[in-house]
């Protein structure tokens, strides 16, 4: 059973039958960190018992104690934990070397007796930058405190202190290796099984098995063993086979850290390629222990494929995208070889298969490039998967440190170019020869632009497809008809051409029948506006108030200014002052096939 570790515990005793029953409540040994590389383990740390708690006739505890911490040049630390242990509920802040240490993790057990709950602790803290800072050297632990719980512990032998700090380090010289911690706060007797999880066992040569353990007596071998996989570990004379927790410190092959032990076994031989879990059991039908860390050793070379992709190039239109990935061999204590198969699935089907090209090596990438066609059918949004060390069937053909984290996924929309509807001619009047002006902002207005949408007006397709030369003026765009122009219409990174025909008619003319022939510029002719230049064919006859005609004028003509041409001249052809005549316009255009007639009114100054 296991509890969150507080500074005060309170369990309940349990009565069974008519007699008390030992009982005891634990934090189960579980994997903390796990490391990969050129790397290996060690422990230092010493104990706080002055001598072993069986032969003490009082109980004492010493206030500090020291451990040497020696590595070689070319070992670099890569983390350094502090664990501290002792009788009672716990002291979870103490100093190494002078500088204070909290716990950031705690971790207790409890044993039940009909005289009274026994409890013992354990405290935790990353020390990694001041160990990484100090270096090799004396190390000096200090101020904790367990003098409230010795005299109870005492009646039973098992007022106990000490720590250790776990060090975990890097040097190229050795073999790719797994380094694996575990921890919590278990205990003996009777017996323990602890089974150990993440194991990834290539190669057992030179793999080991370190314990931290707290309370073992050498005196006490009463039914005591360690077994790893079914296989009684020893180090004699160190560590008997029947004596495993006795005090010892498997780093400094030295047997006088009281109650506490520091010790490494070789696993070689108790192991099989494949492995994945591994089981400890202990028993002890007198001596109490408790378990506080185990680390493992596997000389563990294995890749560890990873894949990441890059936002995918999409073409309007299109189901084919082409996505740049690249393949990882990041966490990883051997290279990737290749080919290694990468398969990649829409929406769960599969649509492509690749491979690596290059053996990846470790830390290293390999990019790629791959053109994928989406099925037709398969709507939108594209859940696009790439799995590395994939054959296409789910199955890899690769053994690696890490099997579930092989893909990675990126959504997205195929993409298609913005619908250009159908569009009218846009008509205006001729303001001759077929010249006309236009507002392009009706035909903008008639694509019926979204607010993620854009137009532009060029002369020439061509223009419009290298998106050059654009039209500027849209509201008062003259040219000669008919004519096309062409429009951009974009939307996103897609765009669609279209074109619109401009065409000119012949609107109805103007006649102004009024002319005061004084040469102020206003008036001065009989003008027609909107006739010249765009009725070309169009014939004009002026008759006087007697019906003979005076005057004939076409598109070649100048507009009449009172002279008379034609008819009977007796006083030359000047007109009168003031004369009153009357018109025929003849516009010779099939869409006005009948002429335009009225009065016009001549008057010119005394």
């Amino acid at each position: 059973m296991t509890f969150f570790t507080k500074r005060r515990y309170h369990f309940f005793v349990i009565l069974l039958g008519c007699f008390w029953s030992k009982i005891t409540f634990s934090q189960e040994v579980s994997i903390y960190q796990q490391w990969n590389g050129r790397v290996d383990f060690t422990m230092i740390g010493n104990t706080l018992n002055p001598m072993e708690n069986s032969f003490q006739t009082q109980p004492d505890i010493l206030s500090s104690s020291s451990a040497l911490l020696q590595l070689n040049e070319n070992q670099t630390i890569l983390n350094a934990y502090l664990y501290w242990s002792g009788s009672g509920t716990g002291d979870f802040e103490v100093t190494l070397n002078g500088q204070t240490i909290s716990a950031s993790r705690t971790f207790s057990h409890v044993r039940v007796f009909p005289n009274g709950n026994f409890y013992y602790f354990s405290g935790f803290s990353d020390i990694t930058n001041l160990i990484q800072s100090t270096g090799n050297g004396d190390y000096v632990f200090a101020d904790l405190d367990v003098s409230a719980h010795l005299s109870l512990h005492f009646t039973r032998r098992t007022n106990y202190a000490g720590w250790a700090i776990v060090i975990v380090y890097e040097d190229p010289s050795l073999p790719l290796n797994q380094i694996n911690l575990y921890d919590g706060l278990q205990g003996v007797p009777t017996n323990l099984s602890i089974e150990l999880s993440s194991l990834n066992v290539l190669d057992n040569e030179n793999s080991k098995i370190g314990f931290l353990a707290w309370e073992g007596d050498s005196n006490i071998a009463v039914n005591e063993s360690l077994k790893f996989n079914g296989n009684v570990l020893s180090n004699p004379p160190l560590n008997p086979a029947t004596n495993a927790f006795n005090g010892t410190n498997s780093f400094t092959n030295s047997s006088d850290l009281y109650n506490m032990d520091l010790d490494v076994y070789p696993i070689e031989d108790f192991l099989q390629p494949g492995d994945e879990t591994a089981l400890i059991e202990l028993t002890s039908g007198q001596d109490f222990i408790l378990v506080n860390a185990v680390l493992t050793k596997l000389n563990n070379q294995l890749p560890d494929a990873t894949i990441f992709l890059h936002a995918p190039q999409l073409v309007c239109d299109s189901n084919e995208i082409t996505i740049t990935y690249e393949v990882r061999n990041w966490n990883a204590t051997n290279f990737l070889p290749a080919p290694t198969p990468i398969s990649f699935y829409a929406n769960g089907q599969l649509v492509a298969t690749t491979t690596t090209l290059f053996d990846i090596p470790i830390d290293g990438t390999e990019n790629g490039t791959i053109t994928i066609l989406i099925p037709n059918d398969m709507p939108n949004p594209i859940e696009l998967k790439a799995v590395v060390d994939d054959a296409g069937n789910g199955i890899g053909i690769i053994n690696e440190l890490v099997e579930n984290n092989n893909d990675f996924i990126n959504s997205f929309q195929l993409i298609s170019a913005p619908i250009v509807p159908e569009i009218a001619p846009l008509k205006s009047c001729n303001i001759g020869f077929g010249k006309g002006i236009f507002n392009l902002n009706e035909v903008a207005a008639s694509l019926f632009l979204t607010s993620t949408q854009s137009v532009n007006f060029y002369y020439t397709e061509q223009d419009a497809l290298a998106q050059q030369n654009p039209i500027q003026t849209w509201e008062n765009f003259e040219i000669i008809t008919p004519a096309n122009i062409y429009f951009r219409l974009e939307e996103g990174i897609c765009f669609s051409v279209g074109n619109v025909t401009l065409q000119t008619k012949n609107c109805p003319p103007i006649v102004y029948n009024y002319i005061s022939d004084n040469n102020d510029g206003i008036n001065d002719v009989f003008h027609i506006k909107g006739l010249r230049d765009i009725f070309l064919q169009h014939e004009i006859y002026l008759y006087d108030r007697w019906g003979s005609l005076i005057w004939k004028g076409n598109q070649n003509t100048p507009e009449w200014s009172g002279i008379t041409t034609k008819g009977y001249l007796p006083r030359g052809n000047q007109s009168p002052k003031r004369s009153t005549y009357f018109y025929i316009i003849y516009l010779n255009d099939p869409d006005y096939p009948e002429p335009l007639t009225g009065y016009l009114f001549y008057q010119r100054p005394e």
